[in-house]
């Protein structure tokens, strides 16, 4: 079963619970994520109210989509709601291959002029709400709808640039595997993702993981570096993808 096409702002009313319905995740806060990537976020998951952009990156190295995928994977699998805007090549078999329930995912591949309200509909009742971000979006338009995502409880994941998310995730290297000379398919991609934002998660971080994910990682401290007078510095932790 693919996911919800949602058409036109009754179908989106229909969907989204109002915003005065009670949270039916409760106390639960933290939304989960897979373990190879908690330590990008400072929750260790997808806080509600939060903002967690994906930036889209060069087009030659993005993977900007797998990694998408991947934050969604856990909460979906777990029973939250989740959708996702803007995105008319989203691949809904992908999508069920690495975890994510169809029945509970929610497309709106093409918001039209429309998007801000499309994205603010389903703030109000979606739990994590992925939303491909226009060239054209004001700063104001981002402001509130990240707003309203801390009013609401729900994770907004803008895939694009993003000023003032919470956490922006980026994949800034990848090498494929399961080619040989000549021969073979692609299997999975280990990728180099990247962490910044603030608060919180205002100290950079990297880590290294497959995508698809195979959960295998492990940390490595980096090398003492020395703090400019002599004294070698703690490194800090990067986690790398093992075989």
């Amino acid at each position: 079963m693919a996911g919800r096409m949602v058409v036109g702002s009754a179908a989106l009313a229909d969907l989204v619970r109002p915003a005065s319905a009670p949270d039916p995740a409760g106390g639960h806060r933290v939304l989960p994520v897979a373990p190879e990537l908690t330590g990008l976020l400072p929750n260790r998951g997808l806080r509600r109210g939060s903002t967690i952009a994906v930036s889209a990156g060069q087009p030659r190295r993005s993977g900007g989509t797998s990694l998408v995928l991947a934050l969604l994977a856990e909460a979906s699998r777990a029973g939250s709601w989740c959708a996702v805007v803007g995105v008319p090549t989203f691949g809904a078999g992908a999508a069920a291959e690495i975890g994510i329930a169809l029945d509970r995912l929610a497309l709106v591949p093409d918001p039209g002029p429309e998007w801000p309200t499309v994205v603010a509909a389903l703030i109000d009742g979606v739990d994590v709400v992925v939303t491909a971000v226009p060239q054209t979006v004001s700063v104001s338009v981002a402001n509130r709808l990240a707003a309203r995502a801390r009013q609401r409880g729900s994770v907004l994941v803008p895939y694009g640039r993003w000023d003032g998310a919470d956490v922006t995730l980026q994949v800034v290297r990848g090498v494929w595997e399961g080619l040989g000379s000549g021969r073979g398919r692609l299997r999975r991609r280990e990728v180099t993702v990247s962490a910044r934002g603030r608060g919180a998660a205002a100290r950079p971080k990297e880590i290294k993981v497959w995508l698809p994910g195979d959960g295998l990682t492990r940390v490595i401290p980096r090398p003492a570096v020395a703090d400019g007078v002599g004294r070698p510095r703690r490194g800090a932790l990067t986690v790398v993808g093992s075989a």
